[in-house]
């Protein structure tokens, strides 16, 4: 008995048990240090994420230090998770005007705030960094989803400050928002306006990490993945407004086994991270 037991535990010892696996977005697998070297030298990186996903807010904080430590006070950051008009409240927490508690209280912060992003938004604050909230307010989002572009035109010019500039550029043959169409996991909202309000959240943060970021730094965008995959939302729309910025993307998946590169990830970012599909979730 004992030897049989000796040698399930061998066994089990010899198995690898990676909690994730990183390549790049042919399949071939590398190095953590090489994809920083790589990252440290782009004007902009997309970490396109699962939301509730430990490893991937885990790693967006080591890359995040990780930039830091190799561009110093180059490095900016912005995030999908904190919409444009508490950009105020928040660089008052940054710069150190109101304390932590105030501004968690006052802004609207996704309910996995506090565990998952509250790290990056701290150590911006800490390191004297800019964090930029560039998502379009939900309520404006809503408002395309149930009129279409067009229901922007009846917002106040103060209102508008907090979106892309009307009118909103948008190409339904992008395959992104085309395959939106396609969806069967949201029921009755897929329709023409469907993808038209993911279109103008990629619109609105593209324009603003465009307002902010200046010639020689790296921002640092996080975001989830839908956004930035295959180099398309986000950055499609910083292509088309700004060509030529040398963009990074990364993104997370779920597999059964992270070992094996599947051949549907091909093209989906500059790297991939790849997590066992039983992974523990943040909620």
């Amino acid at each position: 008995m004992l030897s049989l037991f000796l040698g399930a535990l061998m066994g089990l010892q010899a198995q690898d048990k990676p909690a994730w696996v990183l390549y790049d977005g042919e399949g071939r697998k590398v190095s953590y240090a090489q994809m920083i070297r790589d990252l440290s030298g782009a004007d902009m990186i997309f970490f396109g994420e699962e939301h509730n996903n430990p490893i991937a807010h885990w790693l967006e904080r080591e890359v995040m230090v990780s930039l830091y430590q190799a561009r110093g006070k180059d490095l900016m950051m912005g995030a999908e998770m904190i919409e444009a008009d508490n950009q105020l409240i928040l660089d008052e927490y940054l710069q150190g005007l109101i304390p932590a508690k105030k501004f968690e209280a006052e802004a609207r912060l996704w309910k996995n705030y506090k565990t998952d992003y509250k790290p990056l938004v701290d150590f911006a604050h800490d390191s004297g960094l800019v964090f930029v909230a560039d998502n379009i307010p939900r309520r404006y989002a809503s408002i395309v989803a149930k009129k279409g572009f067009e229901g922007l035109e009846a917002l106040s010019d103060e209102a508008k400050g907090y979106i892309h500039p009307l009118p909103i550029p948008y190409d339904p043959e992008v395959k992104c928002y085309k395959d939106m169409l396609s969806m069967k996991d949201v029921g009755s909202q897929v329709n023409e306006n469907f993808p038209k309000a993911q279109a103008v959240k990629d619109a609105t943060m593209a324009w603003f990490i465009l307002k902010y970021w200046k010639e020689g730094k790296i921002f640092l965008h996080f975001n989830g993945s839908y956004h930035s995959d295959h180099h398309l939302g986000i950055v499609w729309y910083l292509n088309q407004e700004r060509p030529g910025l040398k963009v990074r993307t990364l993104s997370v998946v779920s597999q059964q086994d992270p070992e094996r590169w599947d051949e549907e990830n091909n093209g989906l970012a500059d790297y991939v991270i790849v997590v066992p599909e039983d992974m523990t979730k943040t909620y």
